[in-house]
């Protein structure tokens, strides 16, 4: 199993979702930023790493929402999901074709990466996402 860490940054009331350009399972499709822990990395320390890394952002994880596993043909991932606050730098596209700043009321209405759906789930039907429980990592 691959773990994986993924940022729901939070700005102005609104999420910033990303669409992969990477080619493979779930090119083209919409994801929350983040990417894969490394050995000995907190996932919190992955997702300031990855979206420095891909969007040149700094961000602060506020706290955990919830995890996915989702089965891939050739591999299975447990996503494990934050709430995260923008604290500097624009989004730049570096390992995404596009990204967008969405009210939580309407993720629903763009294409996820399978593991990522429920996670959207998550929040289109939470009304305290941005006040997700503390992490104990």
């Amino acid at each position: 199993m691959i773990d994986v860490a993924a940022g729901v940054i939070i700005h102005n009331g609104k999420i910033l979702i990303a669409r992969r350009k990477v080619p493979g399972f779930s090119d083209e499709m919409w994801e929350f930023p983040g990417g894969k822990i490394r050995t000995g990395e907190t996932p919190e320390q992955c997702l300031v790493r990855e979206i420095r890394e891909e969007l040149d952002m700094e961000v602060e994880v506020i706290g955990f929402i919830g995890e996915s596993i989702y089965k891939y043909p050739n591999r299975t991932i447990r996503l494990l999901a934050y709430v995260v606050r923008w604290l500097d730098g624009e989004p730049r596209l570096k390992d995404h074709s596009a990204v967008s700043w969405v009210s939580p009321d309407a993720l629903d209405k763009y294409e996820f990466a399978p593991a990522d759906v429920p996670i959207v789930r998550l929040i289109v039907e939470s009304t305290n996402i941005l006040s997700p429980k503390k992490a104990n990592n």
